[in-house]
């Protein structure tokens, strides 16, 4: 079972799990802003003297192939054998390339992940899904394989820009979709613009803690892991059709907009309150802005749609809601709905 850390001392913690894990080297995965920003912050760590670091470019559309390989080949130029350790230290990318990395190498080594944004605390580093993008697909290759532990130390999260932070937040939002009403009150009443640092922390262990209980009742998405995946068909359709345009949309704006287009969806198949629809919309449209799309652009996100690896017989398959915190999976939608969809996404977003 995955371990997740609620980190004080970063370097404390760090080393105390570190030195109850057998290996035989160590290497550290960062990328070129972890490297200047986040892995001073583990100079005092005496195993990291002794740990190879592995530099990768920045941003989800280095998430490549060609990169993995370099990982690869880096750890094999550093001796990596299948009882070695990976430390991956940053966002959602690196995260999910590096356990990726992890997962093929030598058939599978161990590692750990800190993650540095809140998107990656909420999302990326927990629950064991890692991957690349490949062919303008978002995360096409991949595997389920969950790191040893998850160290989440929130004085990360108060040197993130503003973007950085509402991108994490859009998955704590769909967390407390899936789990209360309660909890997503809580999210829309949040002071985003002058966060409480602590009661977000708080807020933040609150949303792995729910998607947590989920992966642990289904770790390989047969059955309820698939309320996870509540935004993110059209999440991905966005992002895959941003990549293609050369104009990458972060992650967690794109699940954002996504919500949009599947709560409308909720509403029309399963009867989602029309109240609560309008309530999160209202807070989305205010936070996240719009990702202008035209009806010119309807096929071609219907056909990247029908690609996810999550559809079944040609069909695209939606996690939706009857109300929040009653999850129906497995629901599908034809063209002229998600079309439907669409048209309520522009006109509530102002497009």
């Amino acid at each position: 079972m995955q371990k997740v850390i609620k980190s004080s001392q970063l370097v404390a913690d760090t080393e105390n799990i570190i030195s109850n894990i057998r290996y035989d080297k160590l290497f550290i995965l960062t990328d070129a802003n972890t490297h200047q920003h986040c892995l001073p912050l583990l100079g005092n760590l005496s195993m990291i003297s002794d740990a190879i670091e592995i530099v990768i470019p920045a941003d989800d559309i280095n998430k490549t192939i060609a990169i993995l390989s370099g990982v690869w080949e880096q750890l094999t130029a550093g001796g990596a054998t299948r009882h070695s350790l990976l430390i991956n230290l940053g966002g959602g990318m690196v995260t999910d390339l590096g356990g990726f990395a992890a997962a093929t190498f030598k058939r599978g080594i161990r590692y750990i992940n800190i993650p540095t944004t809140l998107l990656g605390a909420v999302d990326a580093a927990v629950g064991g899904k890692t991957g690349i993008n490949f062919g303008g697909y978002k995360n096409e290759i991949g595997s389920f394989y969950p790191a040893e532990f998850v160290i989440i130390f929130s004085d990360f999260f108060r040197t993130l820009t503003h973007e950085a932070l509402l991108s994490g937040y859009a998955e704590m939002i769909k967390h407390a979709l899936i789990h209360s009403a309660e909890e997503l009150d809580k999210l829309i009443a949040f002071p985003l613009d002058s966060p409480d640092y602590g009661l977000l922390n708080e807020m933040v262990f609150l949303s792995v803690g729910i998607k947590r209980q989920i992966v642990e009742k289904d770790p390989y998405e047969q059955d309820i892991r698939k309320a996870l995946n509540l935004g993110h068909t059209t999440a991905h359709a966005f992002e895959s059709h941003a990549l293609k345009a050369g104009t990458p949309v972060p992650h967690g704006f794109a699940v954002a907009w996504g919500l949009i287009v599947e709560l409308y969806l909720s509403h029309r198949i399963c009867r989602f309150p029309k109240e609560k629809l309008l309530k999160t919309v209202r807070f989305i449209r205010e936070q996240y802005g719009a990702f202008a799309i035209s009806c010119d652009n309807y096929e071609q996100l219907y056909e990247i749609a029908l690609h996810d690896k999550k559809n079944r017989g040609g069909v695209i398959n939606f996690t939706l809601l009857s109300e929040v915190g009653n999850v129906q999976i497995d629901q599908t939608a034809d063209k002229e709905l998600f079309f439907e969809a669409l048209d309520f996404y522009r006109d509530s977003v102002g497009l």
